[in-house]
């Protein structure tokens, strides 16, 4: 656990700690105009935490996140939330929200990855969430990032599936994600929304030294999927100038992992100058073969 949940002074750190973190999510969500009932969710759910006579901590231990699932008012998405805190000692949604974070920040958790193989990862996998970098070091065909041996990967691996085992449901250990129309669909009415400027704006804390509100924010849900949508504010997409073409939409519901996906405007290939979801390419072109249109 992250030295900063010690160092909050209370019976239960961790429990502050937690709680803490759930109302800033409920006041960026109201500040950032998405539904009331989410930001209202994330209130009670804080209330709830902060009133246990007994630690998250060892809630997650002894039950896992079915253990904390069963606090009143905490449902299965924040439960998972709360689980990430425990295990990571930091919560990237919040860090979404606050516009501090990298993609890669996450692997940082992972016993033996330090910034820079997390770096690597993101980079030479095209990976941004802990179930994705799993999948993709699962894979056969998908090659070791340079300087990582056999030895190595088997290493990560092990500490990758533990912490997994912490934070996400026994129930749901198959990441699912919305379909590739779906993400395109709000990738357009993010691009469209932000180019009227009808969306609130954030401060990121990175890039961003006069602390300027400039990177549109947009929260919307499709079915059980809750979607959050910014244009890219990492470094890979400032040295390559991609900021305002990159969009990055983060989904998660109370069944499933939180995931990410990027949409880019593709530079070569059958779908050159389309949208597409990075890393579901194949999805991408046949959704554009079916209506027979780009998916743009």
């Amino acid at each position: 656990m992250a030295g900063s949940i010690d160092r909050i002074g209370s019976t239960f750190p961790v429990n502050e700690f937690v709680a803490a973190r759930l109302r800033e999510a409920a006041d960026l969500l109201a500040a950032q105009q998405d539904n009331p009932f989410r930001a209202a969710a994330y209130r009670r759910a804080s209330d709830a935490v902060a009133s246990l006579d007994h630690s998250v901590d060892e809630l997650l231990k002894q039950g896992g996140v079915e253990a904390l699932d069963r606090i009143p008012h905490v449902g299965k998405g924040i439960a998972g939330a709360v689980a990430q805190m425990v295990a990571m000692g930091k919560w990237p949604y919040l860090q979404r929200l606050r516009g501090s974070s990298e993609p890669e920040d996450v692997f940082c958790a992972i016993p033996g990855v330090g910034p820079k193989l997390a770096k690597r990862l993101h980079e030479e996998l095209k990976v941004a969430t802990l179930e994705q970098l799993e999948a993709a070091l699962a894979d056969p065909k998908s090659p070791a990032p340079k300087g990582v041996g056999k030895r190595r990967a088997s290493m990560i691996r092990s500490g990758l599936r533990q912490l997994l085992d912490r934070v996400r449901p026994r129930r749901s250990a198959t990441q699912v994600e919305p379909s590739v129309e779906t993400l395109l669909d709000i990738d357009r009415e993010y691009r469209e929304k932000a180019a009227l400027d009808v969306l609130p704006r954030i401060a990121p804390k990175r890039f961003n030294p006069e602390s300027k509100a400039w990177l549109p924010v947009f929260h919307t849900n499709r079915g059980p999927w809750h979607f959050t949508a910014l244009h890219s504010n990492t470094s890979r997409a400032h040295e390559l100038g991609r900021v305002w073409d990159w969009v990055v939409i983060y989904f998660h519901d109370d069944d499933h992992g939180e995931g990410q996906r990027t949409i880019v405007t593709e530079t070569r290939g059958p779908l050159l100058d389309c949208r597409v979801v990075r890393g579901r390419e194949a999805e991408c072109l046949t959704l554009r073969e079916t209506t027979k249109a780009p998916a743009r």
